[in-house]
């Protein structure tokens, strides 16, 4: 389930792999494209938007993909095993002299001119990781709708680009909300504090192998330490780490896609889903971003 940390990770690693050299493969299992030839051509930089993965190559092209769901680059050293699912999951290879980046699942894979790139990503809001990080307009954006649930609003990547499920929950609750909550009914203080609090939690994150929200050591306690790096996304029927009630769960949605969303129904004040929708699950279900 990447979210904007995530994908910044992979955009490195990419870059690390492929940025400045010339590609020595080229293979892009994407009928459209299944003729097209990057061999010979240099990897500019690889560049992340939002939850949107531009690599610039020379020439004047990017291969734009987004992860969604399941979708995952790779980076093997040449010769090495390729692990990351079965060969009919591979929708591109782009191979240098000594790495090959290994595209599985990717929902979207498309070759557009480096100029048209407005076209795959200009919709989006400001890039919590991005230079061109507003919060003024980020938070401009969200209020545009004051009647939309909060939940709803931060996930539109319209708004302000980066955030998924897991930064959905965890700010909801560290702004003391649930995530039912109008947004325009957001306390004023808490609504101000809203964008540097979201860039605050990924730009914490970014380096991070395992997301942490809550700030609590996990060094040398494996289990319990992992069931304290988020405060409520994935814990429903656990304890709150700050008043012990059970965390709860339930879907939330424009009616167009269903996210599993996760609430203190201590901690978090305002409205909930109607009786009877909560679920009971004791894990997280992976869903589109």
């Amino acid at each position: 389930m990447p979210e904007g940390d995530t994908v910044w990770q992979a955009a490195r690693r990419l870059h690390t792999a492929l940025g400045g050299k010339v590609l020595t493969r080229s293979d892009l299992r994407v009928p459209r494209y299944a003729t097209a030839d990057l061999t010979g051509r240099t990897v500019l930089d690889v560049t992340p938007r939002g939850k949107h993965l531009l690599t610039r190559i020379e020439g004047g092209l990017t291969l734009h993909s987004h992860l969604r769901m399941d979708g995952s680059w790779k980076v093997y050293a040449n010769g090495q095993r390729w692990s990351g699912g079965p060969a009919h999951q591979i929708r591109a290879i782009l191979g240098t002299v000594d790495r090959t980046a290994v595209g599985y699942r990717l929902p979207v894979l498309e070759l557009i001119r480096t100029t048209d790139e407005d076209r795959a990503v200009g919709h989006l809001g400001p890039d919590l990781l991005g230079p061109d990080w507003d919060p003024d307009k980020a938070l401009g954006n969200l209020l545009r709708d004051p009647a939309r649930p909060l939940g709803e609003a931060l996930l539109d990547q319209r708004n302000l680009a980066g955030i998924g499920n897991v930064y959905k929950s965890e700010l909801c609750f560290l702004l003391g909300v649930t995530p039912w909550l109008p947004i325009g009914a957001l306390p004023t203080d808490r609504t101000a504090h809203l964008p540097a609090l979201a860039k605050k939690l990924l730009e914490s994150n970014r380096d991070r192998p395992a997301r942490n929200t809550t700030g609590r050591s996990t060094q040398g306690h494996s289990a319990t330490g992992r069931d304290q790096n988020l405060y409520v996304y994935g814990r429903t029927a656990r304890p709150c780490l700050r008043c012990h009630t059970p965390i709860r769960s339930a879907d939330q949605g424009d009616g167009s896609r269903e996210r599993p969303t996760y609430w203190c129904p201590t901690c978090q004040a305002g409205p909930t889903p109607p009786p009877g929708t909560a679920k009971t699950r004791t894990g997280p279900r992976r869903t589109a971003n």
